[in-house]
């Protein structure tokens, strides 16, 4: 779900790098992962630049009927650690609507279902190198309806946290998704 283009004023057009060549050296379901060459502004030629595109996704900032937030604890391969995190996941081939992804990952992860739904901010999830984007969602008054729903690759327990709790696995390191915690702060008005 690519987010409309921006005008840009002259100004800023001076700043926009000129794609000369692209090289997809790992195109599947997964990623378009690509080696590039540009332009700068200043004529000078780079290359190689390696960029990537991956699926959009979703993160929820989910509490219960209790006020307890709902996170998962799971395995994340690049840092090969168990971490706590947010509920999140990918806008799937064929999903059009990002609340509607929130609402069927949500119930996936954790069993809970939510009828108070705020859309919080859309944000590029690593403008540097990826073309993605992250669809913030707060989810309120959540209520268990299910068991877990998980996908092939998913292994992840559920836990409940106050909001103290989860200031301070942030504060001490251990709440590792960046894009999960600018949720939390963008959730709770910071």
């Amino acid at each position: 779900m690519m987010e409309e283009k921006k005008i840009l004023s002259d100004e800023d057009k001076e700043l926009v790098w000129e794609e000369l060549s692209t090289e997809h050296i790992v195109q599947d379901q997964w990623i378009d992962f690509r080696r590039s060459a540009f332009r700068f502004p200043d004529g000078s030629v780079y290359e190689p630049y390696y960029s990537f595109t991956r699926k959009d996704y979703v993160v929820i900032v989910a509490s219960d009927t209790e006020g307890k937030y709902l996170c998962v604890r799971q395995f994340r391969q690049g840092i090969r650690q168990v971490t706590t995190e947010f509920t999140a996941g990918c806008i799937e081939n064929g999903e059009t609507d990002a609340l509607e992804t929130a609402k069927r990952e949500l119930r996936e992860e954790t069993g809970y279902e939510s009828d108070e739904w705020e859309h919080i901010q859309t944000i590029p999830s690593y403008a540097t190198i990826s073309d993605n984007f992250a669809h913030i969602y707060r989810a309120r008054n959540c209520r268990k309806v299910s068991g877990q729903d998980l996908d092939d690759m998913e292994f992840l327990n559920v836990k409940k946290y106050s909001a103290d709790e989860i200031e301070e696995l942030i504060s001490s390191g251990n709440f590792q998704q960046a894009v999960h915690m600018l949720a939390w702060f963008l959730s709770n008005g910071r």
